[in-house]
Formats: structure tokens, sequence, C-alpha cells
């Protein structure tokens, strides 16, 4: 299995932080914020990893993440020269992640250090994997429709959500996802959604949903962002 680190995004919901600073080098406490993702993706024994970056920032993930070796990982870079969503940047990467699955993980996205998806990668075979966590803004994400625990689709971004729980940006697919994004359409915000991805594998009976108790934040707005960095201070201290 590869994986793939998006952090490609411009960050307009944290500015003026992102006017001179890219997202995912913002600290979260002691550290920037896309060394969680790396540290997370080494613990999965996961070794190569794309990262999707914008073209205004290669020279600054280049000094801070190198090749990736600090971390125990195989780290290249993709450029991803105009953000179309996340289904679009996975497939950006189709020619290194043929014939392999594949952990996407959005790199503003900070998980506590009881979360481990570890088991999730070693025992994945083929389909997709998702995760929830409950949240009381679902409507910024993508929502589950739920009967029990089984997902009968995905809607990105409703106005009224089915549940209350988003799904979270850590998802793992089999080698069938890039030939699945092919078939997609932009969307009404002009990006490829990963949702419409995810609801591709649901319909087919092929996804499998997992519920997190574990801490998790969305570090893409200043709430969100400060409530990551409080929380490993707290842990730290």
């Amino acid at each position: 299995m590869k994986a793939i680190i998006l952090a490609g995004g411009n960050g307009t919901r944290l500015r003026p932080l992102t006017n001179c600073l890219h997202k995912s080098i913002l600290p979260i406490f002691n550290k920037p914020m896309i060394f969680y993702s790396l540290e997370a993706i080494a613990k999965t024994g996961i070794k190569d990893v794309i990262i999707i970056i914008s073209p205004i920032v290669v020279s600054t993930y280049l000094k801070l993440v190198g090749s990736g070796a600090r971390f125990g990982l195989n780290v290249s870079f993709k450029v991803q020269e105009n953000p179309m969503g996340i289904s679009h940047a996975i497939l950006e990467c189709e020619s290194e992640i043929k014939g392999h699955n594949v952990l996407v993980y959005l790199s503003d996205n900070i998980f506590g250090p009881d979360f481990d998806f570890s088991p999730a990668v070693a025992n994945f075979n083929e389909g997709c994997e998702l995760f929830f966590k409950k949240v009381p803004d679902p409507q910024r994400f993508g929502v589950p429709t739920l009967d029990g625990r089984k997902v009968l689709r995905l809607t990105e971004k409703p106005e009224n959500p089915d549940s209350d729980y988003a799904c979270v940006g850590l998802y793992i697919f089999d080698t069938k996802a890039c030939e699945y994004i092919k078939t997609l359409e932009p969307s009404a915000r002009g990006e490829y959604e990963v949702t419409d991805l995810n609801n591709i594998y649901i319909q087919d009976g092929a996804a499998k949903a997992n519920f997190l108790d574990a801490f998790w934040s969305d570090a893409g707005t200043h709430d969100s962002l400060h409530e990551a960095n409080e929380y490993f201070y707290n842990l730290n201290k």
C-alpha cells in the first residue's frame, strides 16, 4: 500500500495566518501540522508517500520534509497546478499508485495518539475504508445517511444533515479508485469530490464504516486550529 497526503489547499478559512504561511506548516503545539500525518502513516508500516503540494510552496516542503527519511518514509512530491478536489488529486498520482491500494490523508486532519488505524491498513484487501466522527457541525463535511452503522450514502456539506457524523479526512481505497474517478463529473463548485468516489464504493456494497471515539480535528478553521493546539498542549505539558 502507498499513501497520498493532500497538502495543496490554500487555507482560505485560516486567513490572515495563511497569507504568508501555507496551512499545512502552521504549528500544532510543537511541530508543523503536516508532521502529524507523516508520523501517523509511518506507524502503519507504509513506506512510500506522495505529498500533493501547491507550486508556490515546493521549496518550503522540500526543506521541511525532504526525502522523508527522518520519519522512516520514502517521500516524493506531486505539484497540483489547479486544485480541483480530492478525487482529482488522487488521479494526479495515478502513475505512482497504479496496482497499489492507497491510503489518502488530508493533512489538516489531526488525530489523537489513541487513534490507531494500523489494523485497518494491515487487514485491508479491497473496497474502501471510511472513518466517521460525531461532530457539532456536520454541515461542514461529508455526512453519512445511516441505517444503524451501515452507510447508505454520503452527502457533501448538506444544509440539513441526515446525521451528526462527519466523514473524516482519512480514506483507504483499492486499486479501482482511479478508474472510478474517471467516471465522475465535477460538482456544482467545480471539484471532483471524494464524496462521489466514496458513494460508488457504498453503492457497490464495498465500503466499510469505522466510527471514532478518539480526538479528531479538521484544523482548517481558527476555532479547530486552536482546539488542536490546546489538545496537544494539554497532552504534553
